[in-house]
């Protein structure tokens, strides 16, 4: 699988496949942009493009907060006018910390899949330093996380819960807030919001997008079997329009 590619000229992934020896490997390729010339290729698309929320954070702080939605700001300032205490720290690499079982169980509530628990814990292990999670407490209990990957220059919003106590708080926009000010203060450029769901997580996408993030169109989902590429040519190509740049 090639995740998240920048393929500026689809050519070259032939290129690239046949020099590592998978010539003849079938290849799920998920593309950082829209690109319909895979199809010239004989890549058939199989998921048409999602939208993700990104937000810049090469800007200054009074440019952040200015692009904070006025919902949004006013649940910030709620939220610090309240004596919650944030605290930051790497990940802990316990399967059964409070956050990984919550998220499950909102996974099961809700009916979606995410990551596996392993996985974000090899994560952590491989990538010391890079998992971060942002805690908010009220007195002694937690009523609020998020954990961002960091990568490069960028960084992930990978999970998050609240409590109905941090839900009343507004907990989740103060510990999104401290994020994006403390990447930024680490030289981090751009954090990654995720996917854009407003027909099955609309409140999730009004958050996401209150926090300033733009609408970027990734490039679907293609398998590409170079075997019987010339083969697959005719039909990728007609639903090449599906796998376009489109507006939201």
């Amino acid at each position: 699988m090639i995740n998240r590619a920048t393929l500026s000229q689809p050519s070259q992934v032939q290129e690239a496949l046949r020099a590592n020896g998978l010539g003849k490997t079938p290849v799920i390729l998920s593309p950082e942009q829209p690109c319909p010339a895979l199809a010239n290729i004989g890549a058939l698309p199989l998921v048409s493009p999602a939208f993700v929320a990104r937000l810049d954070l090469s800007s200054s702080a009074n440019q952040r907060k200015a692009a904070l939605h006025q919902k949004w700001r006013n649940r910030l300032t709620r939220a610090q006018s309240y004596d919650l205490r944030v605290s930051r720290q790497n990940m802990p690499l316990e399967a059964r910390h409070w956050l990984f079982l919550a998220d499950q169980a909102q996974q099961r509530q809700r009916g979606y899949r995410s990551w596996p628990i392993d996985l974000t814990l090899a994560y952590g292990r491989e990538n010391k330093g890079k998992a971060k999670l942002f805690q908010a407490f009220s007195g002694s209990e937690t009523v609020a996380a998020i954990l961002i990957l960091r990568h490069g220059l960028g960084a992930t919003y990978h999970i998050a819960h609240a409590t109905q106590t941090g839900k009343s708080l507004s907990a989740h926009n103060l510990l999104m807030w401290e994020a994006m000010t403390w990447l930024a203060s680490k030289g981090c450029q751009q954090l990654d919001l995720g996917l854009i769901n407003t027909e099955e997580a609309p409140g999730l996408a009004r958050f996401k997008l209150g926090t300033g993030a733009r609408l970027s169109q990734l490039g679907g989902t293609w398998a590409l079997w170079m075997p019987l590429g010339r083969l697959f040519s005719p039909l990728s190509r007609c639903d090449r329009k599906l796998m376009s740049a489109r507006a939201f």
